[in-house]
């Protein structure tokens, strides 16, 4: 049997929620695993350390970066000595491909005879100003293989140029052992929304939640995990629209505080809205509230009908009635939000979890090096 000997970069890998893909990697007995993050990644909405959460199988490196925080131009000033010292088969670049951190990589990974790949979120197509835009292209043209988290992402970057070979693999899934339903709800307790967004910015649509819950008769209260620039107007519409008391804003929420934090709830809201430079991606807190079997309403934007699918309820953008109405039969059917969560379930156990997207992530390294 042939070792593959894979480095991946990426300040994603953080997480400690995200490392369980890596070790899931790691468990094939063709993968040599080896992960490169920062300490620390300096995101302007506040810092985010590394999580050393699940690191078996794999070795783990911790190297600074370069300009940590700017996201066009970071990178690991350390990265040509360990492709020297490593060797590997295949340099995963866990990046979008216009950044100065993945083309400084894939030169450096084409001179120890490393095939290189990259991963690219990105579902509108921009254009870059220089010297960005030459080296998008650069990578285009060099680059062995690509990732896309979804099928937006490949059209784009098939319009952009790039003519290589991919897949579309979302860049995490969920653990199921870990984000996996609460023994019981206490019935009691009326009845519990949740927001959970790392960011609390204009694009994820917490106001729209905020003036559909202000219409919900009976017993409700909605807890907005998350922070960032918008928190400050949010909680004064809280206030605007009286409900205030029943709204709780509940701050950054850490990936190994998440699913405590999503099996409190009965129905978890994602209502993003889609701007001129940005549309939702993904939704990872889809399904991980959906592994929690907790029912989910999105909006349709982006990516989030694709990953709901069948499993839950979808509105327009912007339709606070719509959700409104979502909400109230939700609400008032106990028997249909526990279907919804269990359907949500299945649907990650089939599609979502982290074994099933590392199984992916391999099959293509071995596609890669098979060519």
């Amino acid at each position: 049997m042939t070792i593959m000997k894979v480095l991946m970069v990426s300040k994603a890998c953080l997480v400690g929620a995200y490392q369980t893909k890596l070790e899931a990697i790691a468990s094939y007995e063709d993968v040599d695993l080896t992960v490169i993050v920062p300490p620390v990644w300096h995101d302007p909405d506040g810092p985010v350390p590394l999580e050393r959460a699940h690191t078996a199988g794999y070795h783990l490196l911790v190297d600074p970066l370069h300009f940590n925080g700017q996201f066009h131009l970071y990178h690991f000033p350390k990265l040509k000595q360990r492709l020297e010292s490593i060797r590997p088969d295949i340099l995963h670049i866990d990046e979008e491909p216009y950044n100065l951190a993945t083309w400084m990589a894939w030169r450096q990974g084409q001179k120890v005879g490393a095939k290189t790949l990259f991963f690219s979120w990105q579902n509108l197509e921009k254009r870059y100003p220089l010297p960005f835009r030459h080296l998008e292209k650069q990578v285009l043209a060099g680059v062995d293989f690509a990732i896309m988290g979804n099928e937006e992402a490949a059209c784009v970057w098939r319009r952009k140029g790039y003519a290589g070979a991919y897949k579309v693999i979302p860049q995490f899934g969920v653990d199921p052992k870990v984000f996996c339903p609460p023994a019981g709800r206490d019935l009691g307790r009326g009845f519990v929304i949740g927001a959970a967004n790392r960011r609390l910015a204009p694009e994820k649509g917490v106001d729209v939640l905020l003036r559909a819950a202000a219409g919900l008769p009976g017993i409700w209260r909605l807890h907005v995990a998350g922070d960032g620039p918008s928190r400050p107007s949010l909680e004064q519409l809280a206030r605007d629209l009286g409900i205030a008391d029943r709204v709780f804003f509940d701050g950054a929420v850490s990936s190994l505080q998440m699913p405590a934090y999503l099996q409190q709830l009965d129905v978890l809201v994602l209502s993003s809205r889609t701007t001129p430079t940005w549309k939702e991606q993904f939704g990872r807190v889809l399904i991980e509230a959906m592994a929690c079997e907790v029912a989910v309403i999105g909006a349709r934007s982006g990516e989030i009908p694709n990953v709901i699918g069948q499993a839950g309820l979808l509105f327009e953008e912007e339709d606070i009635e719509g959700l409104r109405a979502h909400l109230v039969r939700l609400m008032q059917t106990d028997g249909l939000r526990d279907d919804y969560g269990r359907h949500g379930r299945q649907r990650v156990w089939q599609q979502y979890t982290q074994q099933q997207i590392a199984a992916q992530t391999v099959a293509a390294y071995r596609d890669i090096l098979a060519k």
